[in-house]
């Protein structure tokens, strides 16, 4: 009678001693599953090809010319004022007639948006394809 029961729990000890390598395999194929979906979600939430250019970086190491826009419409090309008629003038004569030179537009905080962009709209007209607009950032106001 001791025997088979010898025998018996020497049966039931094998499986133990075994490891079952299926579930395992099973849980990591549904990880690798999941991980493969949710990376690209991930990465970004908006897919964008970005356009690729051959162009030359803009020459950042001529400085920029700044129109400035006063809060009594006045303008002024740096420091110096000039009137609008003479905007365009002045701006080919400042940047030696290079169409591609900066020039950054900056409008007083109380001016009207539409005269900011009759300004840039003259700026651009004038034949000048890098015009940006200059924001004030709200931290280094100083108010």
């Amino acid at each position: 009678m001791g025997m088979p029961s010898g025998g018996s729990g020497r049966r039931r000890r094998r499986p133990m001693a075994e490891i079952n390598v299926t579930p395992m395999v099973d849980v990591m194929l549904v990880l690798l599953i999941i991980f493969m979906v949710t990376s690209p979600m991930l990465t970004s939430g908006v897919n964008v090809d970005l356009p690729k250019t051959d162009a030359k970086p803009v020459n950042s190491d001529t400085k920029p010319i700044t129109v400035s826009i006063r809060a009594d419409g006045s303008l002024y090309l740096g420091d110096s004022e000039v009137s609008p008629e003479q905007l365009v003038a002045q701006l080919k004569a400042a940047s030696n007639n290079d169409p591609s030179h900066r020039i950054f537009v900056r409008g007083d905080a109380h001016i009207d948006y539409g005269r900011v962009m009759q300004v840039m709209g003259q700026v651009t007209e004038g034949g000048f394809t890098h015009v940006a607009l200059l924001a004030q950032q709200p931290a280094s106001s100083g108010h």
